[in-house]
């Protein structure tokens, strides 16, 4: 799979953070949408009104992290440990986004499992919605480490409980959202790009979170198909983001059919950083020379796709 940068963990930091912030504005029914600083952060200020969650810096914040790894989320799996894989600097856990026209709410475990007493979430995607389902986990059982908690998975799906809040938190993992299947004769696997009965399995959730993004540029012995299936036509291959056009087109029209916005809310979290050495490496250069653009690529898709969680 290439080898796995420590720097990776920066990565999934960045994505935690705001995907987290922008859960709690957007269950409330409010939304908004780098640079490194030390600096003192005016707690007083709040979200209110209109707020670029994209303009912003990082601040450094000698109360983080909001868990850690060693003491208060035994079940975080190894490859998402950074410390616990020999990763020795340990600033980037203090580092917390700040938008400049107000200031993001303080992560609150519990507040967020009596917001949620009752209710279901599902990640789907690869393995940017694994970190994000991980973390998310770890946050909560930090809040409420003494209460009792199941952590299950059969087959691609993972499923942490707090029965106590009757809250659970399910990961799906799947690549691509559409329907990748096995043939009956010959085994071959094929990407079928106008397909998603897998989505069946998405329904009755009070919240939806996808992403899909670099497995459709795998080749070689790293792709999963063999074939694609794309407008009736089986083919051995084809412009790789035509194709990722054209499934989440069918995605879209999934949600668009099986989702009351009413009842469940949907998001998309965009584009995931590459584990890989040279295009992390790239991801890390627009961090640092273009910020604005970098935050816009990363997160943009959910502004995009916001229409779909509103009546």
């Amino acid at each position: 799979m290439g080898k796995v940068l420590h720097g990776f963990g920066l990565f999934a930091c960045i994505a935690v953070l705001l995907a987290l912030c922008l859960l709690l504005l957007l269950h409330d029914g409010q939304y908004c949408c780098g640079r490194v600083q030390k600096k003192q952060v005016n707690e007083s200020q709040s979200v209110g009104g209109s707020c670029n969650l994209f303009e912003g810096s990082w601040v450094y914040d000698d109360t983080y992290p909001l868990y850690d790894t060693f003491s208060s989320c035994p079940f975080v799996e190894k490859e998402f440990d950074c410390r616990k894989n020999g990763r020795p600097d340990s600033k980037y856990l203090k580092l917390r986004w700040k938008p400049d026209t107000c200031a993001l709410p303080r992560f609150n475990g519990m507040d967020m499992l009596r917001r949620l007493k009752g209710k279901k979430i599902l990640f789907v995607g690869d393995s940017l919605s694994l970190n994000q389902w991980q973390s998310l986990t770890c946050m909560l059982h930090s809040a409420v480490p003494k209460t009792n908690y199941t952590l299950t998975r059969k087959g691609d799906l993972s499923t942490f409980s707090l029965p106590e809040f009757e809250v659970s938190v399910m990961m799906s993992r799947n690549a691509f959202l559409v329907d990748l299947v096995k043939t009956r004769t010959g085994g071959s696997m094929v990407l079928k790009l106008d397909s998603i009965e897998n989505g069946n399995a998405w329904k009755g959730y009070d919240m939806l979170i996808f992403n899909t993004w670099h497995w459709w540029l795998h080749k070689g012995s790293k792709q999963p198909w063999d074939y694609i299936v794309s407008g009736g036509k089986i083919l051995q291959d084809m412009d790789r983001l035509a194709a990722f056009r054209e499934g989440l087109t069918t995605w879209s029209k999934w949600v668009d059919s099986n989702v009351d916005a009413k009842t469940t809310k949907v998001f998309f979290q965009g584009i995931s950083p590459s584990h890989y050495k040279y295009v992390l490496i790239i991801s890390f250069t627009l961090l640092v020379i273009a910020p604005k653009f970098f935050f816009q690529l990363f997160f943009f898709p959910i502004t995009l796709f916001l229409g779909l969680c509103s009546p």
